[in-house]
Parts: C-alpha cells; sequence; structure tokens
C-alpha cells in the first residue's frame, strides 16, 4: 500500500488500483503539490466539518463518484446541500468495502461549518479513523487534544502507520503528540496538521527528535510524499 502526504491533514491511502482520501483539502492548502482535479478516489473519509477538512470534497466526489464517509450530521449535510453519495456512521462504528474496514474512533475537536452569513452549524461530533486495508492499518486522528483513550486505541489496534497533529492552537502540541505516540504504540508515527497556517507553525523534524528520545519511529512526509508499506 502506498499511503501519500498532501499536506496539512490530507492523507490518501492507495493500494491495488483502489484510493482513499481523508480529509481532501487542497485549494487553499498553501502546502499542497497537487491539485483536487487530479486526484482519484472511490472513497472520501471526513474526520470533522471544519472547511480546512472538508476542502474539495464535493469536487472530487462529484467527478470521481466517490462515496463520502463521515459522522452521520456531516454526511447528511454533505448530501442534501451537494448532491454527493453519502454513508453516515457514528463513533465505535466500521464500514467494510470490498477492499477496506473503516472504524470511527473519537477525537476531542470541534466541528461545525459557517455558512456565507456567519450562521454556525453543529456538524456532529468530530472523528478519528482506523483504516485497514491492503493488510495494513493506518490511524488517522483527525484533528484532536490529547486524550487517555488513545492508549486503549493503541491496545485494541496494531497500527502500522499513524498520523496525529502537531500544530498546537487548535490541535495538540508537539509534546502532547509525543505521548499520543507512546501510548498509540504505532510502527510509525507521522506529524501533521502544522504549517499550513502561522498559529500552527512548528518544527517537524524537532517533534522526530523528540520521539526518538523516547525510542519511537517518526518521520516527516513532504506534502507530495509517499510512503509504501
Amino acid at each position: 500500500m502506498d499511503i501519500i502526504y498532501h499536506g496539512h491533514a490530507c492523507v490518501q491511502l492507495v493500494h491495488e488500483g483502489h484510493s482513499v482520501m481523508i480529509d481532501p483539502f487542497l485549494t487553499g492548502n498553501s502546502l499542497a503539490t497537487v491539485r483536487a482535479e487530479e486526484l482519484e478516489a472511490e472513497y472520501i473519509l471526513l474526520t470533522h466539518g471544519h472547511g480546512d477538512h472538508i476542502g474539495d470534497t464535493e469536487a472530487i466526489a462529484k467527478r470521481t463518484g466517490a462515496t463520502v464517509i463521515s459522522i452521520v450530521e456531516l454526511a447528511s449535510y454533505m448530501e442534501r446541500t451537494t448532491g454527493v453519495k453519502t454513508v453516515g456512521m457514528n463513533l465505535g462504528g466500521t464500514v467494510e468495502v470490498p477492499f477496506a474496514r473503516f472504524k470511527m474512533v473519537q477525537a476531542f475537536h470541534s466541528s461545525s461549518i459557517t455558512t456565507e452569513d456567519g450562521q454556525i452549524i453543529y456538524m456532529g461530533m468530530p472523528a478519528g479513523f482506523v483504516i485497514e486495508m491492503g493488510g495494513k492499518t493506518v490511524y488517522h486522528s483527525g484533528d484532536t487534544a490529547l486524550f487517555g483513550d488513545m492508549k486503549l486505541i493503541g491496545d485494541r489496534h496494531s497500527i502500522d502507520v499513524a498520523f496525529v497533529p502537531i500544530g498546537d492552537h487548535f490541535t495538540m502540541g508537539p509534546e502532547d503528540a509525543v505521548w499520543a505516540a507512546e501510548w498509540l504504540k504505532a510502527k510509525l508515527t507521522v506529524p501533521m496538521h502544522y504549517n499550513t497556517f502561522p498559529p500552527i507553525r512548528q518544527d517537524a523534524d524537532s517533534y522526530i527528535a523528540m520521539l526518538a528520545k523516547r525510542d519511537i519511529h517518526g518521520r516527516v512526509l513532504k506534502s507530495g510524499e509517499a510512503l509504501t508499506l
């Protein structure tokens, strides 16, 4: 399986001709090296309703026919307002497709959409995903603070790669993300959700060095860089 990081929290999983996108924020993402129209997807997983995570979901889903999978409130909103195909689910639930399994787990954050007239619409609980695909397990935490049940996620699943935010301000910062990596016990930890905007500027190499001091294997992926498992 190939895992491609597209900057911010956008991750693409590709295996045997199948493609899954997570939080496809590309237009307006200063770190993105590809455009939305260049990417293919059969499924798009959304962790929550903020614009820097929904991103180009509508454009990609309409062009490719991809199904959007998210918490029920966000799925309902997307289907009603854009017409894309959706599957609504909830925390602890699992959606199985012919080539993958998507389990939704908790995240501690917020989730809403602000309309053009300034109205804030609640989009359900934020979430992360544990994804089994191509014989590997990938954990995408979504936007989150550090929380103790990351220990449970690490105990419950044998994680090959974990994507965790380090940006601080809107999510946990590097220090808390070290604890998250320790609890998750992934074979490889990759930082995300940093350097896209001024409030979340971080030194990712410094974070990897912090992990190394605890004998945790980490790696910085540049935007557009692929990791093969």
